[in-house]
């Protein structure tokens, strides 16, 4: 084992220690202090935390929607500032980008366009992206999440034909795409959720009929098939997904059906993998979409902006409670939110402005 994973691997085992030992207490004082501005104004972008402690945004659009970005940019934690570097060998939105730990490197893949079907690889040593082998379909709109095994699950998403259900491994030994069993129906901005025992949760999405779904299934690691699981208490699309100590699901928020401009949720509810069930859990104080949602040390869930909103709240799973908890600087939508390894949450973009904050 290499000493970068074997140091991921620790970070990840001392904020497990850290999560279960504080527990889901109640909310604090909330702070948003303001950070170094981006290089350029994003949205639709990806934000991964590399195994240096920095965080890659790449891709995504301008502010006024009118340009699609190849360019990527670090966040340095240490000075608080944002800089160039590398580009992607292709503009992409509607991307995945997945930290592979046996590696250190970064695997983004598909996004709107012509570049659909290509995949990438950033060293983080060199600053530089380099092509890897085409998937095995084009996509956009898709979830790709690393598995137990580390290989990483790439499902569903649209391409030009429609939405899809096909879903495919990346090997990171060999840089190989292959083919894994299909969803048992198709899904486009849907969740996908690693729940830690060998099973993935796929919840909801639109449909091929343009509605959103209701329905959830599990991919099976080391069967390669999807069977269904307890269908969600409503219809959502463009949710989020949080899995919590307890290993139970948050699933919070979306769209309810009609497209992109559907009837925005408040309601959210938790997926138990014991019993394979959702039940219905307290409402969010805002109805969401296109928000963030991140897991902090404490055990509680961050849920930040989305649909011009710049409100926050905390989920406190234990309760199963929301608490409104401030405001960011200004609204976002289409942001990203990564927690650090301070324990402080970096909410980047989404914004006309390139603006960034943290959340302590």
């Amino acid at each position: 084992m290499s000493n970068r994973v074997r140091s991921a691997l620790v970070k990840v085992a001392v904020l497990s220690f850290v999560t279960a030992a504080v527990g889901c207490g109640g909310v604090g004082t909330a702070h948003f202090t303001p950070t170094g501005k981006m290089t350029v104004a994003r949205g639709g972008h990806t934000a991964t935390l590399l195994l240096n402690g920095k965080v890659l945004l790449a891709g995504g659009f301008s502010g006024d929607a009118s340009t699609i970005f190849a360019s990527a940019e670090l966040y340095d934690p240490a000075t608080g500032t944002f800089a160039a570097t590398g580009d992607m060998t292709a503009p992409r939105y509607r991307h995945t980008a997945t930290l592979l730990l046996s590696t250190g490197m970064v695997l983004v893949t598909g996004g709107e366009g012509s570049e659909a079907q290509t995949a990438e690889l950033y060293d983080p040593g060199t600053g530089t992206f380099t092509a890897t082998s085409n998937m095995t379909t084009a996509r956009f709109e898709h979830t790709a999440k690393l598995l137990l095994n580390g290989m990483v699950l790439i499902a569903g998403g649209s391409d030009s034909s429609g939405v899809l259900a096909s879903a495919e491994l990346y090997a990171p030994a060999d840089g190989t795409f292959s083919p894994t069993g299909d969803m048992t129906t198709t899904r486009l901005e849907h969740t996908e959720t690693p729940l830690g025992n060998g099973k993935v949760l796929i919840a909801g999405s639109v449909g091929g009929s343009g509605d959103a779904l209701a329905s959830a299934e599990l991919y099976d690691e080391a069967a390669g098939t999807f069977t269904a699981t307890g269908n969600m208490t409503g219809l959502r699309s463009w949710h989020t997904a949080t899995q919590v100590v307890s290993g139970k699901v948050l699933i919070a928020g979306g769209i309810s059906g009609g497209g992109i401009n559907g009837p925005h949720l408040a309601s959210a509810e938790v997926y138990d993998p014991k019993a394979g069930r959702f039940t219905v859990t307290g409402s969010m104080t805002k109805a969401r979409s296109f928000h963030t949602a991140t897991l902090l040390t404490d055990g509680s869930v961050l849920i930040a902006g989305g649909a011009s909103s710049a409100t926050v709240e905390v989920f406190n799973p234990s309760a199963g409670t929301f608490t409104a908890i401030g405001s960011m600087s200004g609204p976002r939508q289409w942001h990203t939110a990564t927690l650090l390894t301070s324990g402080k949450v970096l909410l980047a973009g989404g914004d006309a402005s390139g603006s960034a904050e943290l959340y302590q």
